[in-house]
């Protein structure tokens, strides 16, 4: 391996990572935009246009249900490009995927609605909300992995500070959406509802056409073209992973909770705030701000676990969101716009980024390089899927039944940071590791769950 300080780096090697860092950043933002955009419109919306035959609390659980199905796909996703990430190249996989979710946010944005062809137009919200998830579940092990893999080569020390490149487009992607769909929303409501809500899908393509003149110009992962060079074992990748299953199992558990409180505090709080009597503009407003706070905490974060180790800072993470759980939803029932601002900029701003923050370095180093784009990114997806998929339609199930206080949401956003927290001792500190182990530690579990 190259030295890890910046001295004596093949200038090449340095400019080529941070184009990598920059493809890994607008590429993330503008697929997170896309997933975003339809949380939020789903939230405002989607439950009268697409689900009208439903008194207003099922409506809104239906919309949430389609927002869930493009979680349930992500995992698949994380299976079929993880195993050609792994198999033929981390940079084809990153293209396609950020085709497929470009193309299926731009066809939402033109879906005819339930009034014009019945029950054809949740079919194909569905269908199409399908392929996001399968792309976004590709998407962000490709990303993440370009930015480790190059960083290995000349900074890696500095592994979680490069990855939070990527993470970041988390909440870049929520500030533009928030963005387009506090614009689009300031219409008259009759407007909005015709067809202000599809302006911000449409604008998918020129997000689409930015993100990939960036991605076509970066080099495949250096640590991916040595082990092509290396005897392909027979296996596919995902039977490497699932044959011993411990590895994936804690890589989805340790980030349940930054996608339980992502969920919760974003998509979900704008369609729980406008319900307790705030406006949309003031909701989005507090989204807004809470992704800028994010923009900051993360990468602070994920530079700090290069130091101290990443165990410790998911860690304070979850036990800062499990200790924020109930006085942030107080602070959201106060019916005060300043009180929602500061509730989400404590909960998604500050926690939550704590825990996401380094989790592409975590879970990129939990793997070896022949099965890391599968093993991470379904690891990852199942988090997702378990942590964010489901929690916007358990929140509203139980808020319907229980005549809508929000204890409820209060005790999901406590259990996803408590497992998060009992999975983080169950796992080894990885900080210090090389990436690019020999080939016969690629696929050898340690004791600690962690599969090299």
């Amino acid at each position: 391996m190259q030295p890890s300080t910046s001295a004596g780096q093949p200038p090449s090697d340095s400019r080529q990572l941070r184009r990598v860092a920059l493809s890994g950043l607008l590429g993330t933002a503008v697929e997170f935009y896309d997933f975003l955009v339809y949380g939020t419109v789903a939230a405002l919306v989607f439950g009268d246009l697409f689900f009208p035959r439903a008194d207003p609390a099922v409506g809104t659980i239906a919309a949430f249900g389609t927002f869930a199905a493009g979680y349930v796909a992500r995992p698949l996703g994380g299976i079929v490009f993880g195993h050609f990430g792994d198999r033929i190249g981390r940079k084809s996989m990153m293209l396609l995927t950020m085709v497929l979710m470009g193309c299926g946010s731009f066809l939402i944005g033109l879906l005819p609605t339930y009034d014009a062809i019945g029950v054809w137009a949740p079919v194909l919200l569905v269908t199409l909300r399908v392929v996001q998830g399968l792309a976004i579940g590709g998407e962000w092990g490709g990303a993440t992995l370009m930015v480790v893999e190059h960083a290995e080569r000349t900074q890696g020390a500095r592994r979680g500070l490069w990855s939070s490149f990527t993470q970041l487009g988390a909440p870049l992607g929520s500030v533009l959406s928030a963005g387009v769909v506090t614009l689009v929303s300031a219409l008259p409501d009759d407007e909005f509802r015709a067809w202000g809500w599809r302006v911000p899908f449409l604008l998918s393509i020129a997000l689409l056409g930015v993100g990939l003149f960036v991605r076509l110009k970066v080099a495949e992962s250096p640590l991916f073209a040595q082990a092509r060079q290396e005897p392909r074992p027979g296996r596919p990748p995902v039977v490497e992973v699932l044959r011993r299953p411990k590895p994936v199992l804690l890589a989805a558990c340790v980030g349940i909770g930054a996608f339980t409180a992502q969920s919760l505090l974003t998509g979900f709080m704008i369609s729980y705030a406008v319900q307790h009597g705030y406006t949309r503009p003031q909701v989005l407003t507090a989204v807004t701000v809470a992704s800028c706070v994010a923009l900051v905490v993360l990468p602070a974060a994920s530079a700090l676990s290069d130091r101290v180790g990443r165990r410790p800072v998911v860690l304070t993470g979850a036990v800062a969101s499990a200790a924020l759980a109930f006085p942030v939803l107080a602070l959201v029932d106060s019916g005060s716009p300043g009180l929602l601002i500061l509730a989400l900029a404590l909960g998604h701003g500050v926690a939550q980024s704590t825990m996401y923050g380094p989790l592409g370095a975590l879970l990129s180093e939990m793997f070896g390089t022949r099965v890391r784009y599968t093993g991470a990114s379904l690891g990852y997806q199942a988090a997702t899927l378990l942590g964010a998929g489901f929690s916007p339609l358990i929140a509203s199930s139980l808020l319907a039944s229980s005549g809508g206080g929000s204890a409820p949401v209060s005790l999901l956003l406590c259990g996803g940071a408590a497992i998060t927290a009992l999975t983080v001792w169950r796992l080894r500190e990885t900080h210090a590791d090389a990436l690019d182990a020999p080939p016969s530690r690629t696929t050898t579990p340690t004791p600690e769950g962690t599969l090299r």
